[in-house]
């Protein structure tokens, strides 16, 4: 299954989540079966410096899925939803682990977003590479709001507290960045 490709693992999710949505115990269970194997491997690769903390993550990412999925929004792919709370339960847990500042951006960044996934083929590392060389281009504090907010996932006040600045500072640094973005991709 690890070999999967996104949209085929979606394929075969979304039946199982969808009839646990209605009530189906079965294919609940079922269904976070699949996702507990694709977690592991999606925490392997993210956590190669701490096997021994994969398990306790992926039990985590499964309780924080049972709590949500009453929130879970069928518009939505149930695999993307399912990743969105992953790297959520992974940030907490490199802060619980007490990265140091100078570490932990460039290291959640690597591993989170540029580093590359088994099962993603080369237009999506194409893409990785394209948006790192655009982030480049811009100031730092842009670009590490940014990637805070938009490519790791934490709330404004997440990033402000990281980045040793204000909510509104961020929301600043955020707009304007990819509002430059927009021009560089615009040229």
């Amino acid at each position: 299954m690890a070999s999967a490709t996104p949209s085929d693992f979606e394929a075969q999710l979304r039946p199982w989540w969808d009839r646990a949505q209605a009530g189906d115990e079965a294919a609940y269970r079922h269904a976070l079966t699949l996702i507990a194997g694709r977690l592991r491997s999606f925490l392997r690769r993210r956590l190669a410096q701490q096997p021994d903390e994969v398990e306790d993550l992926v039990q985590e990412v499964l309780l924080s899925l049972h709590l949500h999925r009453g929130s879970y929004d069928a518009t939505v792919p149930v695999s993307a939803w399912v990743q969105a709370i992953a790297r959520h339960r992974l940030i907490d847990h490199w802060r619980r682990a007490g990265l140091r500042q100078h570490e932990s951006f460039d290291e959640l960044l690597e591993q989170a977003v540029l580093a590359e996934p088994v099962d993603e083929g080369a237009g999506a590392h194409e893409a990785r590479r394209d948006l790192s060389q655009l982030l480049e281009r811009l100031p730092m504090a842009q670009r590490r709001a940014i990637e805070l907010t938009k490519l790791l996932g934490l709330n404004g006040a997440e990033a402000a507290e990281h980045l040793g600045s204000s909510e509104a500072a961020i929301k600043v640094q955020v707009h304007r960045g990819l509002k430059r973005l927009a021009a560089l991709v615009g040229k």
